[in-house]
């Protein structure tokens, strides 16, 4: 990671800690999630078979969720409240504190990653850096699912955490295209009371 993408990470774990309770109380259940969204991850979940990592876990419930799901689901975050919350909570699954730049995990030994939101705060010049590493550890035909802000332009705006980026559902696709991934399905939403979301499920390509 350049000095840049360090500073980021360094933001976005400090603005996330401050507010971390907070966060918990708002977000940190299942109960918060969008039926769709569940519908989604759980249809997603599905088509894996192997070891899934949750990609900015938060709290854990995703990663619980996948766990019910019958994968061999763990969690990475950047932020040691959540990953504490998270073990203390699902002691039954591990959790490990860090980014996505440099995963400990083998080239080609994941089934799957989700990605839900967890790359919101990422500038777009840095955008490919978690992306390639996404690529390196899931084997080929294995899935990605990222969730997202979906917007008409690519542009930053105030999350209440800290800047956060739009993304038009085209644009990210050709990202994770030039990623080594084969999109397979795109979704929006938009309604009163929330920003609008976008999610992709992609495939990742195999070797040549």
């Amino acid at each position: 990671m350049d000095n840049a993408g360090a500073r980021t990470g360094d933001i976005v774990r400090e603005a996330y800690s401050a507010r971390s309770g907070e966060y918990v109380d708002l977000f940190g259940s299942m109960a918060s999630v969008h039926p769709s969204d569940r519908a989604l991850v759980g249809s997603w979940a599905d088509t894996l078979t192997g070891p899934v990592l949750d990609a900015g876990c938060g709290p854990g419930q995703w990663t619980d969720f996948l766990a019910g799901c019958g994968l061999a689901a763990s969690g990475i975050d950047l932020v040691p409240e959540f990953v504490d919350r998270a073990r203390a909570r699902y002691p039954h699954l591990s959790f490990d504190l860090g980014g996505f730049e440099t995963l400990d995990a083998a080239t080609e030994s994941l089934g799957g990653v989700l990605s839900w939101y967890s790359l919101i705060h990422h500038h777009p010049k840095d955008f490919r850096t978690p992306l390639a590493e996404f690529a390196r550890v899931i084997r080929p035909g294995g899935g990605l699912l990222v969730g997202f802000f979906e917007g008409r332009a690519v542009e930053p705006f105030d999350h209440a955490a800290t800047t956060a980026y739009r993304w038009p559902v085209v644009e990210l696709g050709r990202e994770l295209a030039a990623s080594g991934f084969e999109v397979i399905e795109t979704h929006t939403r938009t309604g009163s009371g929330y920003r609008p979301h976008g999610a992709i499920t992609a495939r990742r390509q195999g070797a040549g």
